[in-house]
């Protein structure tokens, strides 16, 4: 099993995750909200939350939201935001404890991209659609975003013959959007509609007195010698210069399609 499948990881990584990915995430999940209309009487999933950025930002809309993930831990974080019109659920994306045709709009942000079988995930959220609603899927280009891409590019250029992170089958699969479409229809969807969308990662140079919090999900620095570590962090500077943040450009792909 891959780190990235496994629930226990994501129960470890949730408060790290929340410190460093969450506001960077949410911008994304604006983007995607922003495509499609939400009213008070709107029934909306989100599966796969992690940390809550679609479904707490759906929910200042009025909406009524279920956010839903395999992480415990994950669960926890959306739950402590206190948001009255929010209901949580541990559940698996891959096999949604949910009746059919029972949500106008179901998302997922970055995670359905994460499942073993993604395939099976995207037909689960066509599922429970109602007819006339939305799927609305986001995922990230090729070499990921953010620190993890910042890693692997610095990696390429240091340590060359190290071999990099593998990145999520779905993400490979779904990097071209005429792929990305296809898959969706495949999964029962019609009419996807699929956009880039990109938003600089504001890395803070600060935040390189504590590397293994800044970096510490990625396997791409798990994996390094402390002396290697050592070599990143000085690249990160070098290319910092003079300033105290650090722009990330990072690029996802979000899909709107109707049911």
């Amino acid at each position: 099993m891959k780190e990235y499948e496994n629930a226990d990881h994501w129960d470890k990584a949730a408060r790290t995750y929340q410190q460093t990915a969450h506001r960077f995430t949410a911008r994304f999940a604006e983007a995607a909200l922003a495509r499609i209309a939400l009213t008070r009487e709107s029934d909306v999933l989100d599966v796969a939350t992690g940390t809550g950025a679609l479904a707490l930002a759906a929910a200042r809309t009025g909406a009524k939201v279920l956010a839903t993930d395999f992480s415990p831990g994950m669960i926890a974080c959306v739950a402590a935001a206190g948001l009255p019109n929010v209901d949580t659920r541990v559940m698996d994306g891959q096999a949604l404890d949910l009746p059919d045709e029972s949500f106008d709009a179901v998302f997922s942000i970055f995670g359905v991209i994460m499942f073993p079988d993604w395939r099976k995930g995207l037909v689960e959220m066509r599922r429970v659609t109602r007819p006339g609603g939305y799927g609305v899927v986001a995922t990230w280009q090729s070499q990921g975003a953010a620190t993890f891409l910042l890693l692997g590019q610095i990696r390429q250029k240091l340590f060359p013959e190290l071999a990099g992170m593998t990145m999520p089958e779905a993400v490979q699969a779904l990097n071209d959007p005429g792929d990305f479409a296809r898959e969706l229809i495949a999964a029962g969807y019609h009419d996807p509609q699929i956009e880039a969308v990109t938003h600089d990662y504001l890395l803070e140079i600060s935040a390189l007195d504590e590397p293994d919090t800044l970096f510490g999900m990625s396997p791409d620095w798990t994996s390094l010698s402390d002396v290697d570590k050592a070599a990143v962090i000085a690249e990160v500077r070098q290319r910092a210069g003079d300033r105290s943040i650090l722009p990330i450009p990072s690029t996802a792909l979000i899909a709107v399609a109707k049911r």
